[in-house]
């Protein structure tokens, strides 16, 4: 029953929610999009003719995001999922942390990148310490990622719970970038204790 009412609500709030609306409007594939939009809008971290790799990039509105509106991008995403087609989007079916792809990655490119985005969480289990726990050591090996793939002047954007590994995610955040900024979007549930890293410029 609690599943079934958990299921309900959901299904509610998602038909309540503006920002669902408005991506359905706009043609992208989830409200996810209006947070990348609002942090870019803040920090201005995409510019045209950059490099991006998105991780666990499913359903791949982040990506969709800067093709649409940024001329002659690079962008590469990468998931466990495959994706809907996206033009100019070269997408890989695969573990970000394996280094198989990781090598697929850099022959791609064939150099550093300017900017890595992370909108990844793990599925809930309803247990906020478990999926902050979970959720931050994805948010660290999407770091550590950043760290190998970047540019000494790139960025890099990652979603992270509130939970006990936030302070050690800012920390090696700190010692890795120059700026570092923690931030929620005005599209972020209100309820969610979700919020970014914004990090830029290499040490």
């Amino acid at each position: 029953m609690k599943k079934n009412k958990f299921s309900k609500n959901w299904i509610i709030k998602q038909k309540r929610d503006i920002y669902v609306k408005k991506s359905k409007l706009e043609g992208y594939r989830s409200r996810a999009v209006y947070k990348l939009k609002e942090i870019n809008e803040k920090f201005k971290i995409i510019k045209n003719k950059i490099t991006v790799v998105d991780l666990g990039a499913a359903p791949g509105s982040w990506s969709q995001y800067i093709l649409r509106n940024f001329n002659n991008c690079e962008v590469i995403s990468i998931d466990l999922k495959d994706i809907e087609p996206i033009k100019n989007l070269f997408h890989i079916k695969g573990d970000f942390t394996d280094g198989v792809y990781k090598t697929k990655i850099k022959k791609y490119f064939g150099k550093r990148v300017d900017l890595i985005i992370s909108d990844m969480a793990v599925n809930t289990t309803g247990n906020k310490s478990v999926d902050s726990l979970v959720t931050g050591e994805l948010c660290i090996d999407a770091m550590y990622f950043a760290i190998d793939f970047l540019n000494k002047k790139g960025s890099f954007v990652s979603k992270l719970f509130m939970g006990s590994s936030f302070n050690e995610i800012v920390a090696l955040a700190k010692k890795s970038f120059q700026e570092v900024d923690i931030y929620k979007p005005p599209s972020s549930r209100k309820d969610s204790k979700e919020n970014f890293i914004i990090c830029r410029n290499l040490r």
